[in-house]
């Protein structure tokens, strides 16, 4: 029974109502074996008088009725508390684990996503969970209930005739290791049609989230045949699944029924020869027919908890994935940013070597350097997206990997070059800067980061819904709705990941006053492309490769000759470029 709890990933208040789901269903299973007693009952009196000369007992008859009348209203309401106890348990727990992988997910490192496929994480979290949520209220605890049944009935009918019980049960052995025989082959083909659902999944999406680009290159012919290809995969893995676990179920039911066939075949013969009497054998033939109905069950059941292995598996698999942890009560003494020897991996490949670095408190320094020397690698280590691979990386003194990953999220306010927005109101997508946070602040947030003269021209106003990413709006408008929310977080340490790069020209010279009131007296590391831009900033990293190549301040790199300086020549000739068609 623990494993069985494992298998399912049920929290122990989970397992409780599990238990009573399973008792609810051994009662629906005995008020259902009641009424075929007091059909029992009513064959036994109105055949009694053909073996005898007295007349049928009308009043036992009426008395059978009214029993009949009492185990259906049984039934009824030991049904009705089985659904409670089963449906509703199975989905507030499915509910549980949901949330429980979503917190879990929520505390990975990044590197975690990078090698995973976000279809595959989505189907952990739906499919599976679903999967879960079916068995434990359409499959275990009726699996469990009519097991129980079977062997109570059989101890009863064996205690009445062995003889017969023997007969009736003698093909359950075989018919049980045919089924369960299969059990390896089941979950081979159960695992090619998970994966084969995964793969349309992830074709789906990659369909959606590219269809601008397959609309402007003409691309629906080549990727539609990818989406239909993974299609007929799936429904050719779906009936090659179902057509060897039917056929397993099938055999199993056909050798299982040869039981009815021996019983009336034994019962006969003991009839003939006077072994067995008639009442006794009529009991055996109603009987029979109803306690195969468990058994039946019971093999239909078997596959989907295979099936239900399969997703289990990954979900525990998801689960035992280190979750990056730390003492959420500590205070950082100051916002100093020390790196240490840094060193870090992508897929085993070193893309920061051996990096020290010092960024003072309260100063503004830049990160720059070519594509992929390791600008946003540093950000994303400083804020502990990831962890280093080696070396250590101090703020205020404390290790980072110290201290919980949102604990230190507290200390820190982000503008990404990507900006990801909520298919929600204008007003809370600002607000995921700071929960609780009034609308008076947020509007002041707003306006600070020169967002409220387009908001307030919105359908809406800030009760405007922006879509999915906030599809609705302009690059520009996203970019300054991010820089909105770290305004309204006011946190001391500040990252800017080319917070202007969406923007215009005229839109650009606002944010960038906006943004010089935002990091007044707080740390801040900006990553920037356009050198020109973080001239003024008090110390200029420059990155290639993984290490620092050179620093300083932006005049004394220019006149060192350096890569920043090379970089910088090539970036002011670049603005004299113009197009020409002849």
């Amino acid at each position: 029974m623990f494993r069985l709890k494992k298998l399912l990933n049920l929290s122990p208040q989970g397992w409780q109502n599990f238990k009573k789901a399973v008792f609810a269903a051994v009662l629906s299973n005995i008020s259902l074996l009641l009424s075929f007693m007091v059909v029992i009952q009513a064959i036994v009196l109105l055949v009694q008088p053909l073996m005898s000369s007295s007349p049928i007992d009308t009043l036992k008859l009426w008395v059978c009725f009214a029993g009949g009348v009492f185990a259906a209203a049984l039934y009824f309401f030991a049904y009705k508390n089985e659904y409670r106890k089963t449906y509703a348990t199975a989905y507030a727990e499915s509910e549980k684990i949901r949330i429980e992988i979503a917190e879990h997910l929520r505390k990975l490192p990044l590197s975690f996503f990078n090698k995973k496929d976000l279809s595959e994480l989505t189907a952990n979290m739906m499919g599976d969970c679903t999967s879960v949520e079916h068995t434990m209220s359409h499959v275990a605890p009726g699996l469990c209930a009519n097991i129980i049944t079977v062997v109570v009935t059989s101890f009863m009918l064996a205690f009445y005739d062995w003889r017969m019980a023997l007969c009736l049960f003698a093909p359950l052995p075989l018919a049980a290791l045919f089924v369960l025989g299969s059990k390896k082959l089941q979950s081979l083909f159960g695992e090619r049609h998970v994966l084969a659902r995964i793969d349309v999944s992830r074709q789906v999406q990659e369909y959606l989230e590219g269809i601008k680009v397959v609309k402007a290159f003409g691309l629906s012919g080549e990727k539609s045949r990818a989406l239909e290809a993974a299609l007929k995969n799936m429904m050719r893995q779906s009936i090659i699944f179902e057509a060897v676990t039917g056929t397993f179920v099938m055999m199993g039911m056909m050798i299982l029924q040869v039981g009815i066939g021996l019983t009336v075949l034994v019962g006969i013969q003991l009839f003939i020869n006077g072994g067995l009497a008639l009442i006794p054998f009529l009991t055996f033939l109603v009987i029979s027919a109803r306690i195969y109905a468990p058994l039946l069950a019971i093999f239909t059941l078997l596959p989907e908890l295979f099936y239900l292995f399969i997703s289990t598996a990954r979900m525990q698999t998801l689960r035992c994935e280190k979750i990056m942890d730390g003492d959420e009560n500590t205070v950082l003494s100051g916002c100093g940013i020390e790196m240490r020897n840094v060193t870090f991996a992508y897929n085993e490949e070193n893309v920061i070597n051996n990096l020290s670095l010092s960024i003072p408190a309260n100063s503004v320094t830049a990160l720059v350097g070519p594509s992929g020397s390791g600008k946003s690698t540093v950000s994303r280590l400083i804020a502990r997206f990831w962890d280093v691979s080696g070396g250590a990386i101090l703020i205020g003194g404390r290790d980072v990997k110290t201290v919980d990953p949102e604990h230190l999220m507290t200390y820190m306010s982000f503008v990404f070059q990507d900006v990801v927005l909520f298919n929600d109101t204008v007003i809370n997508n600002i607000r995921v800067g700071r929960h609780g946070a009034t609308d008076d602040e947020v509007l002041r947030a707003a306006a600070m980061a020169r967002c409220d003269e387009f908001i307030r021209a919105m359908p809406a106003g800030y009760d405007t819904v922006i879509g999915e990413n906030g599809c609705t709006l302009s690059g520009g408008e996203r970019q300054r709705i991010s820089i909105a929310r770290a305004f309204l977080k006011n946190a001391p340490i500040v990252m800017l990941d080319e917070a202007t790069a969406s923007l215009d020209a005229e839109n650009e010279v606002l944010i960038q006053a906006a943004i010089s009131e935002l990091v007044k007296e707080r740390t801040v590391i900006i990553i920037a492309h356009r050198l020109r831009t973080v001239m003024g900033a008090d110390k200029i990293v420059v990155l290639d490769e993984g290490k620092v190549a050179e620093e300083g301040r932006g005049e004394e790199l220019l006149s060192a000759g350096g890569l920043f300086s090379r970089m910088y020549r090539t970036q002011q000739q670049s603005l004299g470029w113009s197009v020409n068609a002849s």
